[in-house]
């Protein structure tokens, strides 16, 4: 089974901002939200994550080593990191969602994203099968991971919600994959 994880809030989730690259630590209730989602994951055989910090704590959490994937790092939104989302035009938006190859200024495609985040899905794809993986990651990917899973485009993540610190279960077999669970935040409840 691989088991996506999407690390806790940050700072810049909290304030609203396209977060991407910037290589920021858990705010107060991500370090809450990491530990929830750890319990409600159990032990696992192995744990992959993104480079970027907020994603290392989150995996930490869980408790077992934890080996750095780069495959699984955040869309690079370039020019536009830290930028509150609001601030992009909608026409912007409506330009993005309709092109896999629109780039933010000095940023990454959709495309490229999703063919990194394949590639990566497609290493542990057979472990899978007999290990449980988890991922810890970022809205982006995790998103593109659902795609592959699906097996639909990557144009499909723009329909997709993830809260943060949520789990998604994708089950592997030697040819296929299938979405078990999505956005689950229930282990969530309460925090604040």
């Amino acid at each position: 089974m691989l088991i996506l994880l999407r690390h806790g809030r940050t700072k810049a989730n909290a304030g609203g901002l396209l977060q991407g690259r910037i290589d920021l630590e858990l705010d107060e209730l991500g370090v809450q939200q990491a530990r929830a989602a750890a319990a409600a994951i159990g032990p696992v055989d192995r744990v992959i994550a993104s480079p970027l910090v907020r994603a290392q704590q989150t995996a930490a959490a869980i408790g077992q080593p934890v080996a750095t994937d780069e495959r699984f790092i955040e869309l690079d939104y370039g020019d536009w990191e830290a930028k509150p989302v609001k601030d992009v035009p909608a026409e912007t938006w409506a330009l993005w969602r309709n092109d896999l190859d629109f780039r933010p200024p000095n940023g990454e495609t959709l495309n490229e994203l999703g063919s990194r985040v394949r590639h990566g899905l497609a290493d542990l794809a057979v472990d899978a099968v007999h290990q449980n993986i988890v991922v810890v990651s970022h809205v982006s990917p995790i998103k593109a991971s659902v795609a592959w899973a699906l097996g639909a485009s990557d144009d499909t993540t723009w329909r997709l919600f993830l809260g943060q610190a949520s789990i998604c279960r994708v089950a592997t077999t030697l040819d296929s994959a299938r979405l078990i669970e999505f956005n689950v935040t229930s282990h969530l409840d309460g925090l604040r």
